[in-house]
């Protein structure tokens, strides 16, 4: 769907690259994960992919054809959820969907869309007086709205109740078995486990990792299965999984012990973000 080469973009009166030589893809009906710490250059390329920055060196093609042959048209593909969500906040939230719909050669069903998120009951609603999780479910209504065949979506759960953003979640996935292409960037590690096909770490412009969350899980993690069990107290252990069907102190504490806990060395992707990245997560 994207082909990214050797991608490189420094903004005026910059003394270095934001972005510096990163080469990626993403296929048709994936999820792809665009992770880093702030700064590292996130929402810079997907700036210059949605065609807001130019000026950019390196090529990138949408759909096998070089992005700067694509003109107008380009927009009735994809649709864009910003971090902050961008409201006429004196017109209200179905006045704001009708003026976005002129925008588009195709719409998709507003209505539907807006009782799937829980809007639809506020729709004649000025949304100056909406509240922020409101504000970011009508972001990404106005993201679908023009039924895109590419989601850009900037942190799309952040700030919303776990309900509301299992609705956003679920709604995601079911983009993508429409035969949807999502790219998406978040520090919600959560989120991007559970949704993404693949993601890649991007630090100070460049790419450090480019995998699936289960290999990089893997990778990163260590082969083994901690043991939490009782025997007169809480006692713990640590195994290797290579030759564990035959490791006799464990067959003993499986048949013999009363179990508490069970779980092997897989880490988390907060730890890999952590290792990648040099930087802590804070959400």
């Amino acid at each position: 769907m994207f082909q990214i080469s050797n991608l490189r973009f420094r903004y005026p009166r910059a003394k270095e690259d934001a972005i510096r030589g990163i080469s990626f893809e993403f296929r048709e009906g994936e999820i792809f994960g665009f992770l880093g710490p702030s700064g590292a250059g996130k929402s810079t390329t997907q700036k210059i992919m949605t065609k807001i920055l130019k000026g950019f060196k390196g090529q990138i093609l949408y759909r096998g054809r070089d992005l700067n042959a694509w003109g107008r048209e380009i927009f009735n593909d994809i649709g864009v959820g910003f971090e902050v969500p961008v409201h006429f906040s004196k017109l209200t939230a179905m006045e704001n969907i009708d003026f976005y719909k002129r925008l588009y050669r195709r719409t998709a069903d507003v209505e539907s869309l807006l009782k799937r998120v829980g809007l639809w009951d506020d729709r004649n609603k000025k949304v100056a007086e909406f509240s922020q999780g409101m504000k970011i479910r009508l972001n990404f209504v106005r993201a679908l709205l023009n039924d895109p065949k590419v989601l850009f979506l900037d942190e799309p759960t952040n700030g919303l109740d776990p309900q509301n953003a299992r609705i956003i979640k679920d709604m995601i996935l079911e983009f993508k078995r429409s035969g949807g292409t999502v790219f998406l960037t978040t520090h919600m590690m959560h989120d991007a486990d559970e949704l993404c096909d693949r993601i890649a770490f991007i630090v100070n412009g460049e790419i450090r990792e480019i995998d699936s969350p289960k290999n990089l899980k893997l990778r990163f993690g260590r082969r083994v299965v901690e043991v939490e069990y009782k025997d007169g107290g809480t006692k713990k252990a640590t195994f290797n999984m290579d030759g564990l069907g035959f490791n006799e102190q464990f067959l003993d504490i499986i048949r013999n012990k009363e179990l508490v806990t069970m779980h092997s060395g897989e880490t988390t992707l907060d730890d890999i973000f952590i290792k990648v990245t040099g930087v802590k997560l804070h959400e």
